[in-house]
């Protein structure tokens, strides 16, 4: 019983890390402030308490594999978070089709199948060659997010990171059988897969995000008054962004006080 509620912690924290990830694992920004206003920071002292905690063990631990990561072969990142990002598929399909949008549903599958199988396991993204839509990721806190579900209370959770009220119950759904792959790893009983082919997946999934985010978050620490505030704006703000879908372009923060920001977009 310890060992599966050490999977399920670990693995919520891997959700929630990863909860700033776009479709290529990079962090986005919207100025509409008043998307976010509604947010209330219910435990905001707790909060930067356990802020402060999760920098500690992001500096001291998670940021140098991140930066070890960086070292790798190109072709060997690229491959990893091909295969990761197929993974993924797993999650956003379903959501797809909660959300009513049965087409992307259809051509997520599509994409899960010639990756898995003509792309070897998604370590090579055929479908992207063969020019399928841009892949958008999609999670249960999305989907509540569409369904007029209100983000409620800002969070800070121990390890797991920012998240709201409505993005915490999101993650839940992913253990209690919103997520094949955690279904087929943990619970399959199969000689393929196993507990550690699902928390290897998911590790590599939250260390290509910070990899792929380390200058950004660095930005915003060296620009930011109150890094903690920034924190909660850029994570509010981009999950307002994925639930109403809104496409932008990657953006670098340069924050000059709590209320006053400029953002530079640059298409690539």
């Amino acid at each position: 019983m310890l060992k599966k509620l050490n999977i399920i912690l670990f693995s919520l924290f891997l959700i929630a890390f990863n909860a700033n990830a776009g479709s290529d694992g990079e962090l986005t920004l919207n100025n509409n402030k008043s998307e976010t206003q509604d947010t209330k920071d219910c435990f905001e002292k707790l909060n930067r308490a356990t802020f402060s905690f999760n920098q500690g063990l992001d500096k001291a631990v998670i940021k140098p594999i991140a930066k070890g990561y960086r070292k790798l072969p190109d072709k060997v990142q690229k491959g990893t978070s091909n295969a990761v990002k197929n993974l993924s598929n797993l999650v956003t399909i379903p959501n797809n089709v909660l959300q009513g949008d049965i087409k992307t549903a259809i051509i997520n599958t599509a994409r899960l199948a010639v990756n898995t199988t003509v792309g070897l396991l998604g370590t090579i993204d055929v479908a992207n060659k063969m020019g399928f839509p841009k892949y958008e990721k999609e999670d249960y806190g999305q989907t509540l997010g569409k369904w007029g579900f209100g983000p409620g209370c800002y969070l800070v959770l121990p390890v797991l990171g920012p998240s709201t009220v409505r993005d915490t119950t999101g993650s839940f759904a992913n253990i209690m059988g919103g997520d094949p792959w955690y279904n087929a790893s943990v619970h399959g009983n199969n000689e393929f897969l196993s507990e550690g082919a699902y928390i290897a997946s998911k590790a590599i999934t939250g260390i290509e995000f910070r990899a792929n985010n380390i200058e950004s978050f660095e930005n915003l620490e060296k620009n930011s008054i109150d890094f903690y505030a920034s924190v909660r704006s850029l994570y509010l703000q981009d999950r307002e962004n994925k639930i109403n879908n809104v496409q932008r372009g990657n953006v670098e923060v340069i924050y000059e006080d709590d209320d006053d920001w400029e953002e530079i977009e640059t298409n690539k």
